[in-house]
């Protein structure tokens, strides 16, 4: 694995980076204590899958979190933390997207899978799928990545735009502000595939938008 402060840097699974911050125990009971939530809203009890055969963007800043969900997708208010390593881009755009999530236990249908593609087989930039302030609450990523003028370890308050050296858009409420981050000027990934509890964009626009039910789950029905 190559790693420097400044210039290009490949890894084959760079969501590795981000395990010490977020999956450490004492890293958690730092963050919950201090409200480190990272989605802004309570997230369902589904897990989702997505994959992107390219994904292009400027403006990228990681940092961990922790996502406060649903226990229970039946029934229930119980809540549980969740956590998750935070990628941000101010501007992104994505080839061959797919999303999917399974529903289990349907009465007479047993597993059931919605599959959402978009931006399938795009040439232009016109043809991808583009996020404007985009935010994924990921659990789990492989990739194929390079990034342009990268800089790790510092404080994920720095990485907001509009501050001395931040390169990403700006972090989100209740986020703990002083924890271990990533950013980049540019970053592109390659066959992508991550599972996530949230994803949130300031705008979403989906070209050639094909959303399916689909009985039962795994690869051929799920994204993989």
């Amino acid at each position: 694995m190559k790693s420097q402060v400044r210039g290009g840097t490949r890894w084959k699974r760079f969501a590795v980076v981000m395990v010490p911050s977020v999956a450490a125990t004492a890293a958690i009971g730092v963050g919950m204590a201090q409200g480190a939530l990272a989605a802004s809203f309570a997230v369902s009890g589904q897990e989702f899958k997505v994959t992107a055969n390219h994904l292009y963007g400027e403006g990228f800043a990681q940092y961990g979190g922790l996502d406060m969900g649903y226990a229970d997708i039946k029934e229930g208010d119980k809540v549980v933390p969740r956590p998750v390593a935070i990628s941000t881009f101010k501007d992104a755009w994505i080839t061959d997207m797919c999303q999917s999530v399974v529903t289990p236990d349907v009465p007479v249908f047993g597993k059931i899978t919605l599959k959402l593609t978009a931006g399938t087989g795009a040439k232009t930039q016109a043809e991808k799928v583009y996020a404007h302030n985009l935010y994924l609450d990921v659990t789990d990523l492989d990739a194929n990545a390079e990034f342009t003028n990268i800089d790790i370890g510092m404080a994920a308050k720095d990485t907001a735009e509009g501050t001395k050296s931040g390169k990403g858009p700006a972090i989100k409420d209740r986020i703990n502000q002083n924890g271990f981050a990533q950013q980049a000027d540019k970053a592109t990934l390659t066959n992508v595939r991550q599972k996530a509890w949230a994803t949130t964009a300031g705008t979403f626009k989906l070209t050639k938008l094909s959303m399916r039910l689909h009985k039962g789950d795994g690869p051929g029905v799920e994204c993989y």
